[in-house]
């Protein structure tokens, strides 16, 4: 026996049946991939100290229909010892998502938290196959707090609105 909430939840889609939310990866791919040594072969020499690392992340997404949505993991890797820049890698991955019967204000987090976080995995093994390829040790990316950026990311857009609007 359905119970009310069931039955409202039912007439308010207005087809009787509630669709059931789903999000399916339609399709997996590397836009972009770059690979640059521009010391090699000094820079493949042993050091006794580490080299300094820095990583850049971004996520964007681009709706293709009205389920399907492209969202592209960008992640840059640049190694440098003291002046000397040890390698560049840059991705690009990319990922079709096929997304339906969320509420919308659950598009975005779904966009850019859950789909970046499934992408994440395999951006990080062609980028530690890029580097060990490369002459350098693996590089093996630490996990990605998605949410924070997320969040990180809609704080500035909101400071940036204040800004405008004064």
């Amino acid at each position: 026996m359905a119970s009310n909430d069931d039955a409202a939840a039912a007439a308010a889609n207005g087809n009787g049946k509630q669709e059931q939310p789903s999000l399916n990866v339609l399709a997996q791919y590397v836009k972009d991939l770059s690979f640059e040594s521009p010391g090699a072969p000094n820079s493949l020499r042993g050091r006794d100290k580490a080299p300094g690392i820095a990583i850049n992340v971004n996520v964007n997404a681009n709706p293709l229909s009205d389920k399907q949505f492209d969202v592209n993991l960008t992640l840059n890797a640049k190694a440098s010892f003291d002046q000397e820049v040890l390698f560049n890698v840059e991705l690009v991955y990319g990922g079709v998502f096929a997304i339906s019967g969320f509420p919308q204000e659950h598009m975005l987090p779904i966009l850019f938290i859950e789909c970046p976080r499934l992408l994440f995995p395999f951006a990080r093994q062609i980028i530690a196959d890029a580097t060990r390829n490369g002459g350098f040790p693996p590089l093996m990316l630490d996990p990605i707090d998605f949410a924070q950026m997320f969040q990180q990311r809609i704080a500035e857009d909101q400071a940036a609105s204040k800004v405008q609007v004064s």
